[in-house]
């Protein structure tokens, strides 16, 4: 496997993962700097953190191919 098979922008997968990589940034970066009650807190990790797992699957898909 190669690190540089990632980089495929004709390939949807490759824009799926950008996004969805940048999307767990924002909300990471949300539960960070905003005051969240809990259930708000947990329901914005849980996006972030399925958002990364997402995208790393996406991000294995890719190098594979």
């Amino acid at each position: 496997m190669k690190v540089t098979r990632l980089y495929q922008p004709r390939n949807p997968l490759f824009w799926i993962m950008l996004v969805l990589n940048l999307l767990s940034a924002v909300l990471a970066w949300l539960t960070r700097a905003y005051s969240l009650d809990a259930l708000g807190s947990v329901l914005v990790t849980a996006f972030a953190v399925g958002n990364a797992l997402l995208g790393t699957y996406l991000a294995w898909r890719l190098m594979q191919s």
